[in-house]
């Protein structure tokens, strides 16, 4: 399942191991002091990226699946 939201919602989802994907879109930009993506409540999860893209304006497109709890072979 895709799901597409702001923050609060995928810190509720965080929140409750309910994430086996992250789709990250990153601008080249900063606009104000912005909100935390991974806030209060968020287990810890380790990630690895299975695939990423630079577009030639500078926006990151990375995906990051979920490989299990975090630990020093994560680190």
């Amino acid at each position: 399942m895709h799901v597409w939201g702001g923050s609060n919602l995928l810190q509720t989802l965080i929140r409750h191991d309910l994430v086996d994907a992250f789709w990250l879109v990153i601008y080249p930009i900063t606009l104000g002091g912005g909100k935390r993506l991974f806030g209060d409540g968020a287990i810890p999860m380790a990630f690895q990226v299975t695939k990423s893209t630079v577009t030639p304006g500078g926006v990151v497109v990375v995906n990051y699946a979920r490989v299990g709890a975090v630990g020093a072979g994560n680190l």
